[in-house]
């Protein structure tokens, strides 16, 4: 029997943290593409701790619904599923790179295929794109328009602004839309100064910091790359554009902001065909997921996974 375990933050006090975990595995679930399909999380119940003792399977697929590679990927999910042979150079990352490692849990008598996060994985570019169709409403969306790939950033975590970067160069290399940004809320370049970042014609040239000239795509598509809507999507980031003075008076999509049009899509992490990627870590490391992954493509509206 084989199982797929799919692992998230959750959180104490937003009760719609963990609504893009089950909405996902109850998409993989319906596919019949494993035995068991289970949901846990740091913060909410089923605990990382516990959940390999709520699975009958002898072999577990675990992936990370987690952006970027750093202190929850490589030391508290291993440590928490007792997974003590487990050595962050198994995966030979870049930061971006990660793929799988094989290990045996000290306390079941399991395989454990545990997974890379899905933020890193190439088909997240997919989902990026997908969640810019879903705001404007709109298949062929690019033409004429601009896409910034948000992130959080710190300081803590270098990989955290790798894994925005690494999709931001993936979709621009698509040649797709207009032109294509990485922007962060704790570090340059800011989301809060969007606009500035979009129109010049030297715009390959300047400095990531160093504001346009404020010209260039009128419209432009602000994917913020994290897993849930919470604090950060639904308050932060959409004050911080001026899309509204108070966000619990809500704002407009499209919202004019120093003469662009701003879609805001919301936390990419709601996106459906963000169980496609799931689907694609488990394969990576193993998992016979072919038909499945073409189920949740089909149902979900996502293209083919675009070349390297």
């Amino acid at each position: 029997m084989e199982a797929l375990v799919i692992v998230a933050h959750g959180s104490h006090l937003n009760a719609g943290s963990s609504a893009p975990t089950f909405d996902h595995a109850d998409t993989i679930r319906a596919t019949g593409a494993f035995d068991e399909v289970r949901e846990s999380f740091w913060k909410e119940e089923p605990s990382f701790r516990e959940v390999l003792r709520t699975v009958e399977s002898d072999e577990v697929y675990v992936v990370p619904l987690f952006i970027s590679e750093g202190y929850f990927t490589e030391e508290v999910i291993p440590r928490e599923l007792r997974l003590d042979d487990w050595d962050p150079e198994a995966w030979d990352s870049d930061g971006t790179s990660a793929t799988h490692a094989t290990l045996r849990p000290t306390d079941v008598d399991k395989t454990v295929h545990y997974c890379g996060p899905v933020g890193t994985h190439e088909a997240m570019s997919d989902v990026i794109v997908q969640r810019a169709e879903s705001v404007t409403g709109d298949p062929d969306v690019g033409d004429g328009f601009g896409l910034a790939v948000v992130g959080h950033g710190t300081e803590r975590n270098e990989n955290s602004a790798k894994a925005i970067e690494y999709h931001a160069d993936r979709i621009r290399d698509m040649g797709r839309f207009d032109e294509v940004k990485a922007l962060f809320m704790d570090e340059d370049p800011e989301v809060d100064d969007v606009t500035d970042f979009f129109g010049s014609e030297d715009s390959e040239a300047r400095s990531v910091s160093e504001p346009s000239s404020g010209h260039g795509p009128r419209d432009i598509v602000v994917v913020p790359l994290f897993i849930a809507d919470g604090y950060h999507t639904q308050e932060d980031i959409p004050e911080d554009m001026g899309l509204t003075d108070d966000y619990r008076e809500g704002w407009d999509t499209p919202s004019e902001v120093d003469g662009h049009r701003i879609w805001y899509s919301g936390a990419v992490g709601t996106e459906p065909l963000m169980a496609d990627v799931v689907l694609e870590r488990a394969a990576d490391a193993g998992a016979d997921v072919d038909a499945a992954v073409e189920r949740v493509r089909a149902e979900t509206g996502g293209a083919e996974p675009a070349d390297d």
